[in-house]
């Protein structure tokens, strides 16, 4: 498809009208690039290729990652898809909104049509942040939309509440072995209320210094202890977090205790980077710094009832074996201090655009890490469940992946899924998305390519237990 012929000063003054000045645009060997600044200081990048083919795929992240990892977008230039998006806004820890980037979004849209043609089909891409906006998108924005990917995509109240879970049960069952080992007192254990003074890494998704350390300390000397081994393998589950989270060990045979513990252990000593939830500093600044997560409610045994069935029998031969009540021990984690959210939080994570109700308007790909310690995969049994719930399983596909790790898809898988996606868009059909079909589809984009696809069935939970739908 060729370029409209708009002269530099034609698109000046398109882009002065939208209030977004241009940085700089210039041709590469094989494709054009336009990089510029919104006026709430975003950056937007785009890449058009010579022979493009009419499709965009839009990236919340796109000017950001595509600096450090510019492979999966120096494939879809290959297959001639124009790609374009922003970065992570400088001040987003402090005033995360999705709606605002979905708007930003809109934005660069507007001004690629001003200088291409108007494309043939849009994509909606991203992962984390950028996979909630893509379902954000495909509920409440999908006009200007024909299909949305969403990789690794976390929900605010969800999966903070799914991390309050565990970190609470974490707290209840080894904060002993803590105090008892001289590291100090329990309130060392923070896992709400924190400071914007922490040092942050992971793009502010963890935390680094002493109270990192101080759960690693709890966390060690509970797996000193046979009883303290299974509490961690008991927290895990009512947590509902994936038992490999960890490169240092294989995905277990949920039937080998043994292999269970060694994995959650090395699990957990990773999960001690995020205590309390996965940049839970930001999504609480969003709402003004007030608690979007609660448990005044919760009864911890209903949620192990909804554990892993495989996970949840290897847990009561670990307390059989040692001559321990599972019971008590549950009945502990419920006797503990509850938190309560804000009404305020929750109103604003009630609103369009912030959170899923699984309503989706246009096809949507969902794609996750089974071992991603960021966003536990249990989300996507909750979200599918809402859109069964709607009737909108046609316009609905999952991908499960067998790794570890946030947002570390390899590009053929992202691309399989891409153009999966596009052939339900014209077919009005889904192509077959088995596991063995989906690592087919990146054998046929690179024959050299690791396939990773694979069922969830072992590792589901029976039933997710944050899922929340506002009224």
């Amino acid at each position: 498809m060729l370029f409209k012929n708009i002269k530099v000063t034609c698109l000046s003054l398109v882009l002065c009208l939208l209030n977004t000045p241009l940085l700089f645009a210039q041709s590469q060997t094989n494709y054009e690039q336009l990089k510029g600044m919104l006026d709430d200081g975003t950056e937007y990048l785009m890449w058009v290729p010579k022979e493009w083919n009419g499709v965009v795929i839009r990236d919340l992240d796109f000017a950001s990652f595509s600096a450090f990892n510019p492979e999966p977008y120096n494939l879809y230039l290959k297959n001639n898809y124009a790609v374009i998006g922003t970065s992570r806004h400088k001040m987003r820890t402090w005033q995360y909104d999705p709606v605002r980037e979905i708007k930003n979004l809109d934005a660069v849209l507007d001004i690629f049509i001003s200088r291409y043609n108007e494309p043939e089909k849009t994509i909606q891409y991203g992962c984390s942040g950028g996979g909630f906006v893509s379902l954000g998108v495909a509920e409440e924005f999908s006009d200007r939309i024909d299909g949305s990917v969403a990789l690794a995509a976390h929900t605010a109240v969800w999966f903070q509440n799914t991390f309050l879970d565990g970190w609470t049960a974490l707290r209840s069952l080894i904060g002993e072995y803590y105090t008892k080992s001289g590291y100090g007192p329990l309130s060392d254990l923070q896992i709400i209320n924190f400071s914007n003074d922490m040092e942050r890494t992971t793009g502010g998704a963890e935390i680094a210094g002493p109270l990192v350390q101080a759960w690693r300390n709890a966390i060690n000397a509970a797996y000193q202890s046979e009883t303290g081994r299974a509490r961690l393998v008991l927290a895990f589950a009512i947590g509902q977090w994936f038992p490999r989270l960890s490169n240092d060990n294989a995905i277990p045979d949920l039937s080998d205790p043994d292999a269970v513990i060694e994995s959650i252990y090395n699990s957990a000593l990773m999960m001690a980077g995020s205590p309390g939830g996965a940049a839970r500093i930001m999504f609480e600044n969003a709402a003004y710094g007030q608690q979007l997560s609660w448990n005044n409610d919760i009864d911890y045994r209903d949620l192990f009832e909804n554990a892993n069935p495989t996970l949840m029998r290897t847990i009561e031969k670990l307390y059989s074996d040692i001559d321990a009540d599972l019971m008590d021990d549950i009945s502990k984690i419920n006797k503990t201090d509850r938190v309560e959210a804000s009404d305020y939080a929750l109103d604003f994570w009630s609103q369009p655009g912030r959170t899923v109700t699984g309503d989706l308007k246009i096809p949507t790909i969902r794609m996750h890490i089974l071992g991603d310690h960021l966003v536990p995969v249990s989300l996507l049994k909750g979200y599918e469940k809402l859109v069964d719930d709607l009737g909108k399983n046609d316009l609905y596909r999952d991908m499960y992946i067998e790794s570890t790790g946030h947002c570390d898809f390899i590009p053929e898988e992202t691309l399989a899924a891409v153009q999966m996606l596009l052939e339900r868009i014209d077919t009005g059909r889904w192509p077959d998305s088995r596991p063995r079909d989906l690592n087919e589809a990146v054998k046929a984009i690179s024959p050299d390519a690791e396939t990773r696809f694979m069922s969830p069935d072992t590792w589901e939970v029976k039933e997710y237990n944050r899922t929340w739908v506002p009224n």
